[in-house]
């Protein structure tokens, strides 16, 4: 927790099925959040992985730690699907299961699993802010070539267990978990070599409640944790945090957080594209945080989904999301 920290800004939105998310980049990083993370003591870059022509591209946004610098495009790298020893094909109108936008997504994880990597294997804090979930699928890929016992804490809405053959909508930000646990068709190391599976008793998922009923299946035969909003009202935020954490260190190597905004109660964080109802407070938020901030355990963090185009005049929930990510490191 008191490394540097890589912030990777991913605009990218074509894993959900509203669109706006790939606004939420430039909304949570426009709160202050890079100056407000190094008086924290910590040095910051920031780069941004977006698409680009058909292809995805990372350009640096803080050519060195702890200063701003103009754009430079000269040291981009590029990447497609099949790059860096892919073995997965995408039909070209999204796969045979008809997952949406299928070939995008993976372009672009592919990349983002690259530069998570390459920040975890040089002793960073990997920060990615979405974007949609969908993004989660290259965090994962790139983490989990890096820590071979990567445990995950989801904080999420929904359960992102979907595979192609469950998924309602096909929409790709809602099957990242699968993919983490190779129950997909798509597999971790089809997006980065060497990456490896989670493993579901190192999982703890918070704050779902609108699971799907494939999902229900996967959460029962697997025994993932699932630690619904019941459960969290009755015995408080900061004891299921505990035992999350729990769960998800348990001979881990590395802990994920991966953080999607519409855990947060609408009427909280209305900027969200797929929002449900009875979710958490922001004070329960907060305390959360704080919980992980003490543990000291977490190694890298998404902060997925807001969605600007949603969010009403003066962006709270864009301002909430970012409280929120700096309360991890102070």
């Amino acid at each position: 927790m008191e490394r540097d920290v890589e912030v990777l800004s991913v605009p990218f939105g074509l894993g959900a099925g509203v669109s706006g998310s790939e606004h939420g980049p430039e909304a949570v990083v426009a709160e202050n959040l890079l100056h407000r993370l190094r008086a924290s003591g910590r040095r910051v870059r920031h780069r941004i992985i977006e698409a680009d022509g058909g292809a995805v591209r990372s350009k640096r946004s803080s050519a060195v730690f702890g200063a701003p610098a103009p754009v430079d495009r000269s040291g981009d790298s590029g990447g497609k699907p099949g790059d860096a020893g892919c073995a997965f094909r995408s039909g070209a109108n999204g796969g045979p299961e008809g997952m949406k936008h299928e070939a995008e997504v993976l372009a672009i994880n592919m990349l983002l699993a690259k530069e998570t990597a390459e920040a975890a294997k040089q002793g960073r804090f990997p920060l990615v802010i979405g974007g949609d979930h969908s993004i989660a699928i290259g965090s994962l890929a790139g983490l989990a070539s890096h820590y071979r016992k990567l445990g995950v804490i989801w904080f999420d809405a929904h359960a992102d267990l979907n595979t192609e053959l469950t998924s309602p909508s096909g929409n790709m930000h809602g099957i990242p978990l699968a993919v983490g646990l190779n129950r997909s068709r798509l597999k971790l190391a089809d997006v980065w070599r060497g990456a490896m599976p989670l493993r579901p008793e190192r999982m703890a998922i918070v704050a779902a409640r609108d699971i799907d009923p494939g999902e229900k299946e996967l959460i029962r035969e697997a025994g993932i944790r699932l630690f619904a909003m019941k459960e969290i009202r009755e015995r408080g935020i900061e004891r299921v945090m505990l035992e999350a954490l729990h769960i998800a260190g348990n001979g881990a190597d590395g802990v994920h957080f991966s953080f999607d905004i519409d855990s947060v109660d609408p009427l909280e964080a209305p900027g969200t594209g797929t929002p449900v109802p009875e979710g958490l407070t922001s004070h329960e938020a907060y305390a959360a945080f704080g919980v992980l901030r003490r543990a000291g355990r977490i190694t890298s963090m998404d902060a997925v989904e807001v969605n600007p185009l949603l969010d009403g005049r003066g962006g709270r929930t864009a301002k909430l999301a970012a409280k929120l990510i700096v309360s991890l490191f102070k």
